[in-house]
């Protein structure tokens, strides 16, 4: 008999940003390296023979836990990717769900009519991952092997080994970053030992302790999510000046050195070198906060610079504003551009928290500003 541990990825962008990414390739979460870390200690006395992985960064990095700790070299499968979801790649689950409300439904209820432009359906994926499967077992008779692969398609692999039909796979419930299913092949047979273990995290480190979109009736997703569109800042600035307003007196605790027009004129210009430079973020109809992107910034520096990060007051304090990070990402990734930049006052303690807490770390002291200012970095390129 041959032993597959079939293992999801660590906590990855996705996750944490709230958005669509199953070919889209993403990075490991601070959590995600802390449960690969979890993951490599429950597997230090295991023997394994081979390790495989879908060739996306965030199973190839986890799949470090047993092969580089293991002397093992690793092998890179493209059919043990995630269900593909076309043109719904890297958009925010929030869009989708107020744009398209009927085709996330089929989603989140794991309808097998559900395609997404350009996509796979669910039996199209899973086909895929089990015959990947199926042939890593026949090339390791009797031994044990790791496999690395993506939650949606490890689930329908679990549909499958149980004879489960498509309508039936809500009765294996949902696997938690780097949680393990262990499978056992011999012959054409397969058969499940045990599905979606995650005993190797505290709850500290745990995804799905932080979430609650899996606990809900149907699939519906309950976690608040965001959308997000271009602010116009020919029609709509009063709104970016009084964030900018509102942000000022929060920090400083005065009006004092707030140039509202200066600000507006910079932004103006910006948004009209590309019309993403003021975005807007909603929840459903409600404004939540405000990311300014200036495209121009520091570009020959592989820098993507953030003037300005704002959630309304009342919708702070609620993890919201980790997904307009997301969206910053998502236009500054494509351009090449390898970190983000930012300023903030050192005694903003929340800010500075908020920011650290998501993997910024000071990299110098700003010069000629009003106030004094920490250049606060973060590297979202690939290892």
């Amino acid at each position: 008999m041959t032993r597959l541990y079939v293992i999801r990825h660590a906590e990855a962008e996705g996750n944490l940003y709230r958005r669509v990414h199953g070919w889209y390739d993403s990075l490991i979460t601070e959590r995600g390296y802390r449960q690969i870390a979890a993951l490599a200690g429950r597997f230090e006395g295991e023997h394994i023979d081979a390790v495989y992985s879908s060739d996306l960064f965030r199973t190839r990095t986890t799949a470090g836990a047993i092969y580089r700790t293991h002397g093992l070299e690793l092998t890179v499968r493209r059919s043990l990717r995630e269900i593909s979801f076309g043109a719904w790649e890297d958009r925010p689950w929030g869009e989708l769900g107020h744009d398209h409300a009927d085709a996330l439904k089929l989603f989140d209820t794991g309808s097998s009519a559900f395609r997404a432009p350009g996509g796979e359906t669910f039996p199209e994926a899973g086909a895929r991952v089990t015959a990947a499967v199926r042939q890593i077992a026949k090339n390791h008779p009797g031994q044990t092997v790791a496999v690395f692969s993506h939650g949606t398609v490890i689930r329908q692999l679990q549909g499958a080994v149980q004879g489960l039909a498509q309508e039936e796979l809500h009765v294996l419930g949902h696997a938690d970053n780097t949680a393990v299913t262990c499978i056992e092949a011999g012959g054409d047979t397969l058969r499940m030992i045990f599905h979606n273990d995650n005993s190797h995290l505290p709850e500290e480190i745990s995804t799905l302790a932080h979430q609650t979109w899996w606990k809900a009736q149907n699939g519906a997703v309950k976690d608040p999510s965001l959308r997000f569109r271009p602010l116009d800042m020919e029609r709509e600035a009063r709104i970016y000046h009084d964030a900018r307003r509102e942000a000022w007196i929060n920090i400083h605790g005065t009006l004092e050195q707030f140039d509202g027009e200066g600000f507006v004129r910079d932004a103006l210009a910006q948004w009209r070198y590309d019309r993403r430079a003021v975005t807007a973020a909603f929840l459903g109809e409600e404004l939540a906060g405000l990311i300014q992107m200036d495209l121009r910034r520091d570009a020959e520096k592989g820098v993507g610079y953030i003037p300005f990060f704002y959630m309304m007051p009342g919708r702070r304090k609620q993890g919201l504003g980790v997904q307009l990070l997301g969206e910053a990402v998502s236009v500054y990734r494509p351009l090449g551009r390898k970190y983000l930049r930012l300023r903030c006052a050192p005694d903003n303690y929340v800010a500075q928290r908020f920011y650290r807490r998501y993997g910024f770390c000071k990299a110098a002291e700003a010069e000629g500003t009003r106030v004094p200012l920490d250049i606060m970095e973060k590297y979202i390129g690939y290892d």
